[in-house]
């Protein structure tokens, strides 16, 4: 299976991105890159490294077509995509405490003591917070690592396009997930693109940013 060619050019990477709306359908990304995407773009930060986003990566004919009717406008990029990865935040996030902790100490990343203070530090504060605050923790943890992904994605050669047009309240069912738990994020439709796509329009500096 073809692999596009890699950049660490950083200005390549960030400068050269773009939302691309058609794709090349006979381009096709090997689950086994696929992983290595999503290995990279979860190095991203989160809120005491609980890394709250799962993914459901959609790449088959039959997963596609199933995606299709709940794409409402964005169908022609989820049919000619190689994939599309449906972002979700896990309200259940601190279920993988001890793991992630645990792993961090026989790594040698963290000392056994440091890992107690911290989970005894945040256990009480995340079994008291609301389901607004689970949510906006969690939504901007997912954000963190959809962007990543989408940067990773250029790193190895591909192209990205993030979708927030799609029917949210019928996603998570759709693909066998508990719709309670898990919130989606976006889509992110992911292949080579057929045509460069268009550059766009930023604001300067001096109307986004204040100084104090």
């Amino acid at each position: 299976m073809l692999k596009y060619q890699k950049t660490n050019d950083f200005n390549e990477i960030v400068y050269g991105r773009r939302s691309i709306k058609e794709y090349d359908p006979t381009v096709k990304i090997s689950r086994e890159e696929m992983s290595e995407i999503i290995t990279q773009a979860s190095k991203a930060p989160s809120s005491i490294n609980m890394q709250p986003w799962r993914f459901v990566v959609i790449d088959s004919e039959q997963g596609k077509a199933q995606l299709a009717p709940l794409a409402r406008f964005n169908k022609e990029k989820v049919m000619s995509a190689s994939a599309v990865i449906a972002v979700f935040a896990d309200r259940n996030n601190f279920d993988y405490a001890e793991e992630i902790y645990s792993s961090a100490v026989d790594l040698g990343y963290m000392p056994k003591e440091v890992k107690e203070f911290q989970l005894n530090a945040f256990t009480p504060i995340y079994e008291k917070m609301s389901k607004e605050e689970m949510k906006d923790t969690i939504m901007l943890d997912a954000g963190l690592v959809s962007m990543q992904l989408m940067l990773v994605a250029r790193a190895y050669g591909y192209d990205t396009n993030p979708i927030g047009g799609y029917e949210k309240e019928l996603i998570a069912e759709a693909y066998g997930l508990e719709k309670d738990r898990y919130i989606p994020v976006m889509l992110i439709s992911i292949g080579k693109a057929i045509h460069e796509g268009f550059q766009s329009y930023r604001l300067p500096v001096g109307k986004t940013t204040m100084w104090k």
